[in-house]
């Protein structure tokens, strides 16, 4: 497209592919338990990261380097996943457990106001609170008639991954700012699929069914989303204040339901385009105004 940098392309590639993993969930959760495909999946995205370590020759870090990687993909990757993939364990709907997760543009951004010294204007927080609007009218559009009974421990697994995925976000930003991208990932990695390793020997039967499906899913998961998404999640966070970052996950679940509709045939109601239609609004305002950064104490005027 003329007039615009891949630079620019970078977030809405990263969009369209983070709003498959729950398509992909979808396809290969009939055959396997939840950790084991976690785990599984990790598996392979380290041997992939293996690969293209060897290949690019990156640059390996140093214990403190690899040990703040190891945190950064305990909170993304272990905390989010697992957080997630418990709550609809514990029989949360995907779309409760998506609306709670769908907080934390809100949260990453109040942290960083609070903690990193990013100052936004009432137009961008306008913008975060009429994009969760729309992220709650997409979300809510597919609820409607259901009933069911949330559990307090599902609830509390949605709202930890919650936390988890926000606070790594900002811990990536202030400590992962030097570490290679592959190797750094690789870390992230290799301390997620430890976790998982636990929380599947630990919780559950190791019953798999090989399945197309399955296999499909599974090389999506680790080649598209494993590798794509989230590599270029980390770039993004490098490179841009975490409050802008963070305000692309307001369009993930309105993609994913349109290609829910797509592959599933679900139908999208008139409040579900509504629901679009204001999460891109508010993902607007965020983006088309600068975050001020906030003076430092005794500052002088020029």
């Amino acid at each position: 497209m003329a007039g615009i940098s891949p630079r620019e392309l970078v977030p809405f590639v990263f969009v369209v592919l983070w709003s498959t993993g729950f398509i992909g969930a979808r396809y290969g959760l009939p055959w396997i338990e939840p950790f084991n495909l976690l785990f599984l999946r990790m598996l392979l995205t380290l041997f992939l990261f293996l690969l293209l370590i060897g290949i690019f020759r990156a640059k390996w870090p140093d214990r403190r380097q690899a040990g703040h990687q190891m945190v950064v993909g305990l909170l993304i990757h272990a905390g989010y996943l697992g957080g997630v993939f418990t709550a609809m364990k514990l029989a949360m709907p995907a779309g409760i457990a998506a609306l709670i997760v769908g907080l934390q543009p809100l949260l990453t951004t109040l942290l960083a106001r609070l903690g990193m010294g990013q100052r936004l204007l009432i137009r961008q927080w306008l913008g975060l609170f009429v994009g969760l609007a729309g992220v709650t009218m997409v979300l809510g559009s597919g609820l409607s008639g259901r009933s069911f009974v949330l559990q307090p421990a599902a609830v509390a697994a949605a709202f930890f991954a919650l936390v988890s995925i926000s606070v790594g976000t900002l811990y990536q930003k202030r400590y992962g700012g030097q570490t290679d991208l592959l190797t750094g990932t690789f870390f992230q990695y290799l301390a997620t699929a430890l976790c998982m390793a636990l929380l599947t020997t630990g919780t559950e039967s190791g019953e798999i069914n090989w399945q197309p499906e399955l296999i499909g899913a599974l090389l999506w998961l680790s080649m598209g989303l494993s590798v794509g998404a989230v590599l270029l999640l980390m770039l993004m966070i490098r490179l841009g204040e975490v409050s802008r970052v963070a305000s692309y996950f307001y369009l993930v679940p309105p993609l994913t339901a349109i290609e829910a509709w797509w592959l599933f045939d679900e139908q999208l109601s008139v409040l579900a385009l509504a629901g679009i239609v204001t999460t891109v609004v508010g993902v607007y305002l965020i983006l088309r105004t600068p975050v001020r950064p906030l003076r430092p104490k005794g500052a002088g005027q020029l």
